[in-house]
């Protein structure tokens, strides 16, 4: 079993950065290939950035390309990801999970609100 704990949200202005954390809480994380996702108010759970196992490869949705960056660090058992130039429509609860998302994997998630 692998917990997940996300950190890092907070209240920021549009075309601000926030720099989110999902600290894993074993070593068997490497093996999985993961994802950031979010879920905005009155919205479905959305794939928002993938990375491969060894951290070879990402994928983004449209909405965040270019303005968001996810990374590993398997020595820390650690993924981040990176947001620049946040807009109020990436106000959501960001999630951490493997991808595919396995359902038992998924944590509490971390606050983040665009807003001036």
């Amino acid at each position: 079993q692998v917990q997940l704990v996300e950190s890092g949200g907070g209240l920021v202005q549009p075309g601000g950065s926030l720099r989110l954390s999902c600290a894993a809480s074993r070593s068997l994380f490497s093996i999985y290939a993961m994802g950031w996702y979010r879920q905005a108010p009155g919205k479905q759970r959305e794939l928002v950035a993938t990375i491969t196992s060894g951290g070879g490869s990402t994928n983004y949705a449209d909405s965040v390309k270019g303005r968001f960056t996810i990374s590993r660090d398997n020595v820390q058992n650690t993924v981040y990801l990176q947001m620049n130039s946040l807009k109020p429509e990436d106000t959501a609860v960001y999630y951490c999970n493997s991808h595919p998302s396995r359902a038992a994997y998924w944590g509490q998630g971390t606050q983040v609100t665009v807003s001036s």
